[in-house]
């Protein structure tokens, strides 16, 4: 592929290896734009001949059909999804994450967070990364000034790490609920498009029996695109969280759901459709630390400002300090720190089951401790993970499949056009009601035409039959 070719990975079905192919500029305007590239060969398409979505739907959008219907899904959706529906709404990326600057040992901690991100495979620091840094040399002074005495520097360096740690949360902080505000202050015709295709895209997902598990949402952003658009859909999260006014995190994990008793039956409660598991692995924007409970506190969506809302009545001396936004994940030991051991917890027992599907979109794979679940995961034979990304450019994606060897598990869908929010939603992935009527009308149509006669026969999902598998 030259530059100017923008590449495609592909891997679904029985599919070896992953195909690659581009768009091909002279074609880019047609229906038919893309084209395998030199060295690629799959059984679906020859080297000579173009092809556009029309083609690739049926070869797509069956096979993620079964796999939603697995005995268990979970869905890990990263920042991604929040630069997607951002930017469909807005036209502009995200506020970004780059570092900022202390008023004390800025250059220490500065330096400390470029190596510790080079070494988990990122150029440079960002925010996150100065935040933990600046937490680890915080509890070190802390630590030399409790020997020493009220005049000695290390007591006053700790005061003032302490205070430029505070002004840098609540930056943070703001950053996320502009972000926010950005889609909720657009133009109503871009705000509505972009709400109705999260719809689509959760409901893909959520849509499932009631006789089979609930899906399992996890996400590692800390703004609240996905509760928003939840509340839209009508779909229910369970999450941790028990209480009306100011719910508070409960670590006993209670196997609560929401049943109906169907008309004229007595004492065979069902389960009620349109239910969600929902995990925010690395906390939220709206969950503080408050009087050793963690709380989630009544933060409207896009607000101007957080701290307005940790002064009120109950909460304490609740602060920047303790907002529960995870400073990133490069350090193992802090994946054992309250709540986060039973967050992650939860994903772990949720993905490490036989017949178990995980459906990542938006995810970089740049969190080991995440990654080794997933690692663990696919140990299982039954297991299956399906990989959508816009793009791979630090080649976390391809080089973890190589590494895992497991490659018949894995289902991969790269590229600006397999991982455009939009395109997958439109053009791949199953629609949000796979029900009994959609699969009495694909038997109905084989009855009446037979097997390759009708064109809507062939983008038809196929029944499961029990245990999530596919006749």
């Amino acid at each position: 592929m030259t530059s100017d070719q923008k590449g495609q990975i592909l891997k679904t079905r029985d599919d070896h290896f992953p195909v690659q192919f581009y768009c091909d500029t002279s074609l880019a305007s047609s229906e038919k734009p893309f084209k395998l590239s030199e060295d690629a060969s799959c059984s679906w398409a020859k080297p000579s001949e173009s092809f556009g979505p029309k083609e690739l739907r049926p070869r797509i959008e069956p096979w993620l059909t079964a796999l939603f219907q697995s005995e268990h899904l979970s869905v890990l959706v990263g920042s991604g999804l929040t630069h997607a529906i951002h930017r469909m709404a807005t036209g502009q990326t995200l506020p970004g994450m780059g570092a900022s600057t202390l008023a004390i040992l800025n250059e220490e901690i500065t330096a400390e967070a470029k190596r510790t991100a080079e070494a988990a495979g990122r150029s440079e620091g960002n925010i996150e990364d100065q935040i933990r840094v600046a937490n680890e040399l915080l509890r070190g002074l802390e630590i030399i000034a409790s020997t020493k005495d009220a005049n000695a520097k290390e007591p006053e360096q700790a005061t003032e790490l302490r205070e430029e740690l505070k002004r840098i949360l609540g930056e943070f902080a703001c950053s996320i609920l502009r972000g926010e505000a950005g889609l909720v202050s657009a133009s109503d015709e871009k705000r509505e498009q972009a709400f109705n295709y999260l719809v689509s895209f959760l409901m893909s997902f959520a849509s499932r029996s009631g006789t089979r598990d609930r899906l399992h949402l996890f996400t590692t952003n800390y703004d609240r695109y996905i509760e928003a658009g939840a509340d839209l859909a009508g779909l229910r999260l369970i999450d941790r969280f028990v209480g009306a006014l100011a719910p508070v995190f409960r670590s006993s994990r209670l196997d609560v759901d929401m049943h109906y008793n169907p008309p004229g039956i007595r004492g065979e409660p069902r389960y009620l459709e349109g239910v969600a598991r929902f995990t925010k692995l690395h906390g939220s924007v709206d969950w503080i630390d408050c009087d050793k409970t963690i709380r989630r506190i009544g933060l409207p969506f896009g607000a101007q400002d957080v701290t307005p809302y940790l002064t009120a009545p109950g909460l304490g001396e609740a602060g920047a300090m303790k907002l529960m936004i995870y400073p990133n994940a490069s350090k193992d030991r802090e994946t054992a720190s309250y709540p986060y051991v039973e967050l992650f917890r939860d994903f772990a027992a949720a993905t490490c089951r036989p017949n178990s599907t995980l459906i990542c979109y938006g995810y970089s794979f740049g969190d080991e401790h995440i990654n080794r679940v997933i690692e663990d995961m696919l140990t299982i034979p039954s297991a299956h993970l399906v990989v959508m990304a816009y793009d791979d450019p630090l080649a976390r994606i391809m080089s973890m499949y190589e590494r895992l060897g497991r490659h018949a598990q894995i289902t991969l869908l790269i590229g600006d056009h397999l991982g455009d929010f939009q395109m997958l939603v439109d053009h791949y992935l199953p629609k949000p009601a796979i029900d009994r009527t959609t699969f009495r009308m694909a038997e109905l149509l084989k009855a009446r035409w037979g097997p390759g006669q009708s064109d809507v026969e062939a983008a038809a999902p196929t029944p499961p039959i029990e245990g999530g598998q596919v006749s």
